[in-house]
């Protein structure tokens, strides 16, 4: 049998560009190596932030203000929760490029986005604690998307619009033909049309194997999660939240559900060998000890430790994505490099990659994503 397409890595953007396709009638095959939702995924902790006035540039705010849509329109396909209104609060210093983003952000594409003093912060929300010399930009029409709940949700759509899936069942080899592909696992071999490619933590390895060097780092992260008194940080009057500081970056979540606060450091990491299992909760002090700072310094009255949880990352050189297709096989399209903030695109990424595997044009400026950028001198 041959499908219409194969989809390597059956994750967050590869299930979603599996629930479009079938949807358009499609014959699709989806392939994991694991069994999402699973640990080793980006949809891995239960929450993510989405945000559209986007401090890491402008040329994220059209892919994210199509993704909320998105978003949206799944939610009316399940009974399962997929996105929390929080609003999302931006910290840092007045003059940081993240803030100075978020603020070009929402002038040029009049998002709904309010500057506050630290002060303003701390008597709009008291259980922040922001020293002076820190402000504030409060996005409204944002907030927590539940990304566990979204994976299943877009299995189960996929499967229902005729999809195949196979799961625990690492690709061993890509057969690459001018027509068609062939994937071959330890089980069988699977032929079809097109091909893409998401295959998260194993992308540089995977593309190597189809003549493409990529400058792609996985990192070892962690996050952690706080008891927090609900009438305080319940997350129906509590925003999801960043902080910009001068020697770190963070990201927090209100007590969704109950679970108490989460914090994560974005940035630093250890750098890991996939094939290797990955080191646990606690192995670092830092583990611990990065969080517990920002929940000391920034928080009035923020609970204990309560547990902690690690991922990966898998980082480009910029911190930029990449989304292509192979320059010397046009049925061939993939997505990778999402360096630790591409889960709240996935619904618009797996949107793009279905229309550039049918051959039609993306809704968005993918352009800046491309990546000859790693191979111009």
């Amino acid at each position: 049998m041959q499908y219409d397409s194969i989809i390597v890595g059956a994750g967050s953007m590869g299930m979603a560009a599996g629930y479009y396709l079938a949807k358009q009638g499609k014959n699709i095959l989806l392939i994991d190596a694991g069994d999402p939702p699973h640990t080793e995924g980006s949809h891995h902790g239960e929450t993510r932030i989405i945000r559209h006035a986007y401090g890491e540039g402008e040329s994220y705010v059209e892919m994210a203000l199509r993704a909320q849509s998105l978003w949206e329109q799944l939610q009316e396909e399940t009974d399962r929760n997929i996105f929390v209104p929080t609003g999302v609060l931006n910290i840092g210093k007045e003059d940081s490029d993240f803030i100075q983003n978020v603020r070009n952000s929402a002038l040029n594409y009049q998002l709904d986005v309010e500057t506050l003093t630290a002060a303003d912060i701390n008597s709009k929300w008291p259980g922040f604690a922001i020293p002076a010399g820190l402000m504030g930009c409060y996005e409204v029409n944002t907030g927590v998307l539940m990304s566990e709940n979204i994976i299943k949700t877009y299995r189960e759509l996929a499967i229902k619009h005729g999809a195949v899936l196979k799961v625990n069942e690492p690709v061993t080899d890509i057969l690459m033909e001018e027509n068609k592909v062939t994937i071959s696992t330890e089980n069988q071999n699977y032929t079809g049309a097109t091909l893409i490619l998401t295959p998260g933590a194993y992308a540089k390895e995977t593309l190597a194997n189809i003549g493409l060097d990529l400058p792609l780092e996985t990192v070892r992260k962690t996050f952690s999660w706080f008891a927090a008194n609900e009438e305080w940080y319940a997350d129906d009057h509590f925003p999801a939240f960043s902080f910009a500081l001068d020697h770190a970056t963070y990201y927090g979540f209100p007590s969704v559900e109950g679970a108490g606060v989460k914090i994560g450091r974005h940035d630093g990491g250890m750098k890991r060998d996939i094939h290797q299992p990955i080191e646990p909760f606690g192995t670092y002090t830092e583990d611990k000890q990065d969080v517990s700072m920002v929940a000391d310094h920034y928080f009035s009255n923020i609970g204990d430790h309560q547990v902690g949880k690690v991922c990966t990352y898998t980082n480009t050189p910029d911190g930029d994505f990449i989304i292509d297709r192979h320059p010397d096989y046009q049925h061939i399209v993939f997505a990778c490099g999402f360096s630790g903030h591409g889960y709240k695109f996935s619904s618009v990424i797996g949107e793009t990659l279905a229309k550039l595997i049918a051959e039609e044009q993306p809704l968005v400026d993918i352009s800046p994503f491309a990546s000859e950028r790693f191979f111009t001198e």
